[in-house]
Parts: C-alpha cells; structure tokens; sequence
C-alpha cells in the first residue's frame, strides 16, 4: 500500500541528542527538515514504505550476486566476535541499542569506501557498486533475540536495500516492518524500503540474521535531486558523521593488527 507524501512523520526520533547542538549542528538539522519537504514533492518514484523491485531494474544483477556475497560472509563470520557493536562505530545508533546484539562489517559508510574491508569481500563490493548513488555498504548481523524499536532514519533522501544473506526462517518470529507492512527477508532476494518512515526488526529465531545493508540516494527531480546532493555532501562535516568516521578507522586499526598478530604466530 502506498502511502500519500503528508503521512510520512518527520521527527528527530532515532537522532542521539546532544547536550548543547552547536550552531552548526541546529543551522544542519534546519535545512534537512525543509529538504525532507522538498524530497517528498519531487519523488521520481513516489513515497511507499517499501517498493517493488521493479522498478529498480540493477535488484537483479544484485541478486544473481548472492552466491559469491555469501561466500565471503561466511569466511569474514569466523571473526565474528571481533566485529564492532553498530553503536561502537556510530554513536547515534545508541539509542536503539547497546548490547553485543547488532553487529556490522563496513566496505563503505559515510561515503567513503574502506579499502582494506573491502580487499576481503571484493566481490561483494563489486556487486554494491552497480547500486545508483550508494552511500553505504555494509554486513548487518542481528544475534538471536535481537530487537530494534520501533524509529525511523534521520534524513528521506536516501533508500535502504537489504539482500538476504542468511535467513534462518520464514515466520513472523524474524522480520521487519515498515510503517504498516511487514516483511520477510528471504536468502538470496532483495528488500527496498524507505527508512524515513517509522520501522522495527526483530530477531527472535535462536539464529544469527544477517543482510547486505545498502543506503543509496533516493531518485528525485530537480530541484530536490540538487539539493538533495548537496546536502549528503554537506553531511560529511557534521560531527555524528566525523565521529563515525574516527571510530571506525580505530576499530579497522585493532582489527587488522590482531589478524596481522594471528598470521605470526602460525608462521
């Protein structure tokens, strides 16, 4: 069911707060909530919670992909202890969780690429790229019993694809909803939605979970689609962003010194 533009809620739930916003920050937070008005006008595809895949003819390139992205999951999943906490590399995602139950692994985030992830899943990469506009690229890996409450994204000018990687069951005891649908993630098949409307997941199978976890920029007309560059670009200097970005060149630092550690104790 398509909803109309004026349904979808535009709040700041799902942003961390902060203490004393800069000028900076609130003068940002100013224009993503006129640009979110101006995205809703100008959406080349319109505004449903979730969209067929039809109309996204890339989905099944990324599909036949499947066997090779899987692949290199299974071979990255042997260090799965080591892999960070969502909320460890961005601190906004504390306010949706703070256990040891959503794992991540980047090949690019913030809108940059990380090469030395990605020199481990080349083939998974070579797959997100032929996404329009990707923004982000990740493994998401939800631990059994893990649950999201229910919020929505911070900004409608990007869309979210998930490809399911390993999908224990088909039930209602592992899904996700989106505004009023609710959906199941299905190996090797692609699930498009948009993240700016309200949304929870929930894993409550005994098994790990897992998805290729892509944002990629909402198709919109001009002038939204100009506005809507500048604004991602823009975002990159916003300290949630920038925080991002040194978290997760520490952890890659940890990472790849402990796997380096590894390698000399078995020479």
């Amino acid at each position: 069911m398509n909803q109309q533009p004026t349904q979808q809620k535009f709040t700041t739930e799902g942003i961390a707060p902060l203490d004393r916003p800069s000028s900076v920050t609130r003068f940002f937070m100013s224009i993503v909530a006129r640009a979110e008005r101006l995205n809703l006008r100008f959406a080349r595809l319109g505004n449903p919670p979730v969209y067929d895949n039809l109309v996204f003819p890339w989905t099944e390139a990324i599909e036949r992909a499947y066997p090779a992205i899987r692949a290199e999951l299974d071979r990255l999943l042997v260090r799965k202890a080591d892999l960070p906490n969502f909320q460890d590399i961005s601190s906004d995602v504390k306010v949706l969780s703070t256990d040891n139950g959503w794992k991540t692994f980047f090949l690019a985030g913030f809108g940059k690429p990380s090469s030395r992830n990605i020199a481990l899943c080349p083939r998974t990469w070579e797959a997100a790229r032929q996404i329009p506009g990707l923004k982000t690229a990740m493994f998401s890996i939800f631990e059994p019993g893990k649950h999201l409450p229910p919020h929505r994204g911070p900004y409608n000018g990007v869309l979210r694809l998930h490809l399911g990687l390993i999908v224990p069951e088909q039930s209602d005891r592992l899904a996700i909803r989106v505004a009023d649908q609710i959906r199941h993630w299905r190996e090797g098949k692609v699930l498009i939605f948009d993240d700016a409307y309200e949304h929870e997941a929930w894993n409550h199978t005994g098994t790990t979970r897992v998805v290729l976890f892509v944002d990629f920029v909402k198709p919109l007309r001009f002038p939204a689609n100009l506005v809507n560059w500048l604004l991602l670009n823009l975002a990159l200097f916003t300290p949630f962003i920038r925080e991002g970005m040194e978290n997760h060149k520490a952890w890659e630092k940890k990472f790849y010194a402990e796997a380096e550690k590894l390698r000399n104790m078995k020479d």
